[in-house]
């Protein structure tokens, strides 16, 4: 069940391909109402991976992900 919590809450989140190493390994983080967050990086990195996860485009291997207090892994 959704919270009235707008933040956006990530930890421990992981993807893995068949193959090649971790797209995204064990990333933390939590952006508040209001803030501004970018991802920067090297490409391969895993920033699009990432925010795909975040907008359930793209399941997450392991770890949780809640925006707005959805549970974007099991919901």
């Amino acid at each position: 069940m959704a919270s009235q919590d707008n933040s956006i809450v990530v930890e421990g989140l992981v993807r893995e391909f068949k193959k090649g190493p971790r797209a995204v390994d064990g990333i933390d983080l939590r952006v508040e109402p209001g803030e501004i967050y970018g991802f920067l990086g090297p490409n391969g990195a895993g920033k699009s991976t990432t925010v795909l996860m975040l907008t359930t485009l793209l399941p997450p291997t392991s770890g949780t992900a809640r925006v707005g207090g959805f549970d974007v892994v099991k919901e």
